[in-house]
């Protein structure tokens, strides 16, 4: 990328969010499972302690209370790690949140591999899957700290139950402060990607971390002479068929960047749309079919190949299929 690189965490944007947001709605309750200091939600304590909940390590019990909230009309997030925020409370997700589609926003931190030395056992990347399969669920991962505090602010307005996915490293950010990109303010809706390079050869659709190793991506293939299109999709679930179809018909090639399994994720999301109204060759950048290992984010990136040379090399691939 070009512009200035900065770092900084999006479960840090959450909290933050939180607390303005706290000020502003009188309604907003919080709920953790005994990880408020590591998801931020203890700010929100902090500030509104009458208005937090900390349900322990029992997250079966912390998806039912968030539900129990809801249904007295408080908007409610329910936060832990994205690993037990999923897989040890499914049942209770489907049944008492997703099925009655309450107003519960399940923010999960910690999620995909940059988790890091946790390891295996905390590690996370098929969450989206998951969760996406549900009906009433919208599913997000933002790209960086300042879309996840316009994400956040989304929430708050949207009645309904949702799913969002944080990390827990500081990652590379791009958006300003402001959520403007290359000086102009961007407008976050829930269901509407954001383009972020135009592009007539090759179209990159990618959402969280991968964002910025797309753009990384779009850059080299521009010096190959390869023009790339450069797609963030922050929101899996409803996702944006219009801008997918119209990348498909435009570039005729999609390559897809998640951290997240490439069985479930963004990339199936996206190919269940080509498949149905416009088939076109695709290729998926993400974690294939395998438990993860322990160790430092940027080396698990590395290992897994979730960097912009990965993307590279399956945008010139998928293009020689067109």
């Amino acid at each position: 990328m070009s512009e200035k690189v900065a770092k900084a965490a999006t479960r840090d944007a959450y909290g933050k969010a939180l607390v303005e947001l706290g000020k502003k709605y009188e309604d907003i309750v919080v709920l953790d499972a005994d990880l408020a200091g590591s998801t931020r939600t203890a700010w929100f304590a902090k500030e509104f302690p009458d208005r937090f909940f900390d349900c322990g390590i029992a997250e079966e019990n912390l998806m039912t209370v968030a539900a129990g909230l809801a249904t007295c009309g408080k908007i409610v997030f329910a936060s832990t790690f994205a690993v037990f925020g999923t897989e040890r409370c499914y049942n209770q997700i489907r049944q008492t949140i997703a099925y009655p589609k309450l107003n519960v926003k399940i923010v999960c931190t910690h999620s995909g591999i940059t988790v890091g030395p946790d390891g295996a056992s905390h590690q996370t990347t098929w969450d989206v899957a998951l969760i996406r399969a549900l009906p009433n669920m919208t599913v997000l991962v933002p790209a960086d700290a300042p879309e996840t505090t316009e994400a956040v602010k989304a929430l708050v307005e949207y009645d309904g139950p949702v799913y969002m996915r944080l990390g827990r490293t500081p990652s590379r950010v791009f958006y300003g402060e402001d959520y403007s990109y290359k000086g102009k303010k961007q407008k976050f809706e829930l269901g509407k990607s954001m383009e972020l390079r135009p592009g007539k050869e090759v179209t990159i659709i990618s959402n969280g971390i991968m964002v910025a190793e797309a753009m990384d991506a779009a850059d080299e293939l521009s010096s190959q002479g390869i023009d790339a299109r450069v797609i963030n999709m922050h929101t899996v679930k409803p996702i944006d068929e219009e801008a997918i179809l119209k990348a498909a018909g435009e570039t005729g090639a999609i390559v897809t960047a998640e951290e997240h399994s490439i069985i479930g994720g963004l990339g199936s999301a996206v190919a269940e749309v080509l498949v149905r109204k416009n088939p076109v060759s695709v290729e998926m950048v993400g974690v294939h079919d395998i438990f993860t290992d322990s160790g430092e984010d940027v080396v698990l990136q590395e290992l897994y190949g979730l960097k912009s040379k990965e993307i590279v090399e399956a945008a010139r691939k998928v293009m020689k299929r067109k």
